[in-house]
């Protein structure tokens, strides 16, 4: 199913759009990138100033050379990509967990920038801005009905920690022009979604990347959550594509006993590094259970194929997605890099969950979509493994190498396609423009009602009535009758997410969750 774009505005997250894939799912060793050296010249490099020199019309040699290197890397793997400069920077943020900005949830609601809601103790909240405000000005740069590209209106917004910013808004509740100094400060992009209890023994906490400050996030979830008593842990990795391979590797230690093995490379050469289980373990002793599903890679598929080959927990889900490779960068001083497979890792098995990609980069990421043609999605028994690939657990049990983590409990996606639409829904932010432009109708209606009355008042019955004129009115025509339970849910869970964060997001969402809902039957 597709949509136009105009009728779905992603959420942008902390003032930062993450729409940029981190996900080429990745698998990033932290060890000193490269800085390509100019000390001599190449082929390429002589070949490119004779064009800039001689050749008959104007061309645009960087996009040449941009071009060739793309060609290049095509002809390795998957995971060998060159990012120009505006990427790069996007994705250095995303990895580093933070950046400099004013601290608001927004996206462009017709031609204007609408806070849906400011973060909590940001600089924006703590000026005063509130849900609901359009930004018309930053400074004297107008922001409103010039259809800004993302990448302009984040350089108006970010800068420096402690500058200044003046931004006037027009507070739709009150029809004030309102203008508001604004100290910018380090805006956190966190990487660990939630962490609450899902009852009063079971801890749940979400990973949707490894970045540098998923471990400190993880610690303090962990922290929380055995305060509150939770002796089962669940570790949601779905849709999780990886990132650092350190942070994967130090949460596993969390689990593991001292010296058992969690992950080993190895590279052209042979060499062979190998990454034990330290003594720091902070959850040794209790139940896991870890949620993976067919985008979950890289870093995450280490991290669960430690605790599956350990025998330390259950895996449920789906099959992972089956990378298998770790890449180190190259930077460029234009700001761009390069980032090049160096080694293959290795669970502690010994098996390679690399998935084949000798038929080519296309053919590789399809897979994906072969899965729901196999029927492997919804059926166990359609899950093709490498029986010349076999390998055994510490206790014995069979798993198999190349082509992803196949769980020991396996969840299938939902076989009604009504479902299916529901979720794609949610997933595309069309559930997320319908929620905030009813919250922008009359915000007073739900001002200081806490989540409790906020559960017992909601109709759902209203909000779904209300939901398909929404989608009718925007062209989108979808039998939705048959999915309702699910609709519903959404819509709820995105008002507790734009009314009170997204810990309550959670709470609505997970009760309905099949995969949890496998977890908490088997504990």
């Amino acid at each position: 199913m597709k949509f136009e774009n105009k009728y779905l505005p992603i959420l942008l997250s902390a003032t930062l759009a993450l729409g940029v894939g981190i996900g080429g799912w990745l698998n990033i060793s932290k060890n000193p990138g490269l800085v390509a050296s100019n000390s001599s010249k190449s082929k390429l490099n002589s070949l490119i100033d004779f064009i800039n020199n001689e050749y008959v019309d104007d061309v645009n040699t960087d996009s040449i050379v941009n071009m060739t290197v793309d060609n290049i890397l095509a002809k390795l793997d998957p995971h060998s990509v060159y990012i120009p400069p505006s990427v790069q920077t996007q994705v250095a943020e995303s990895m580093k967990g933070d950046f400099v900005g004013i601290g608001i949830n927004f996206y462009m609601y017709k031609d204007t920038v609408a806070v849906i809601k400011p973060v909590a103790n940001g600089p924006s909240a703590k000026a005063g801005i509130q849900a609901g405000d359009r930004l018309l000005y930053a400074g004297k740069t107008k922001l409103f009905g010039r259809h800004l590209p993302s990448d302009s209106l984040f350089a108006k917004l970010k800068g420096t920690v402690g500058s200044d910013i003046e931004v006037t808004v027009y507070r739709k509740t009150t029809h004030q022009k309102l203008k508001f100094k604004i100290k910018r400060a380090i805006i956190p992009l966190k990487s660990v979604d939630v962490a609450l209890m899902l009852n009063p023994t079971v801890g749940y906490i979400k990973i949707n990347r490894f970045a540098e400050t998923t471990l400190e996030e993880f610690n303090a979830g962990l922290a929380q959550l055995k305060k509150q008593g939770a002796q089962i842990l669940v570790l949601d990795l779905r849709d999780n594509g990886g990132g650092y391979m350190e942070e994967a590797i130090a949460i596993a230690d969390h689990f593991l006993k001292d010296n058992d093995l969690i992950v080993f490379t190895k590279s052209k050469s042979g060499t062979i590094e190998k990454t034990f289980a330290t003594e720091k373990g902070n959850f040794e002793s209790g139940r896991l259970f870890v949620l993976i599903n067919e985008n979950s890679a890289s870093a995450s598929e280490i991290l669960a194929g430690a605790i599956q080959d350990n025998d330390r927990g259950t895996i449920v889900g789906r099959r992972s997605f089956g990378k298998g490779l770790v890449q180190r960068e190259m930077d460029f001083k234009d700001g761009s890099a390069v980032r090049l497979t160096v080694a293959r890792y290795y669970t502690p098995s010994g098996r390679s969950i690399q998935k084949p990609y000798a038929k080519g980069n296309a053919d590789y990421f399809k897979e994906s979509e072969h899965r729901y043609l196999n029927g492997e999605l919804y059926h166990k028994d359609s899950i093709k493994v490498a029986d010349t690939l076999k390998f055994k657990t510490k206790k014995g049990k069979l798993v198999y190498g190349g082509g992803g983590i196949v769980p020991d409990v396996f969840v299938p996606i939902s076989t009604e396609k009504e479902e299916e639409n529901a979720a794609i829904l949610e997933q595309s932010g069309v559930v997320g423009h319908f929620v905030f432009e009813v919250l922008d109708q009359d915000r007073k209606a739900f001002k200081g009602l806490t989540f409790q009355e906020f559960q017992m008042q909601y109709n759902a019955e209203k909000y779904f009535d209300l939901f398909q004129d929404y989608l009718k009115r925007n062209g989108l025509l979808l039998p939705l009758e048959k999915s309702k339970i699910a609709v519903n849910q959404y819509i709820k869970a995105e008002f507790a997410r734009q009314l009170y964060g997204e810990d309550y997001f959670y709470q609505i969402v997970l009760k309905q969750d099949e995969m949890v809902k496998k977890v908490l039957t088997k504990k």
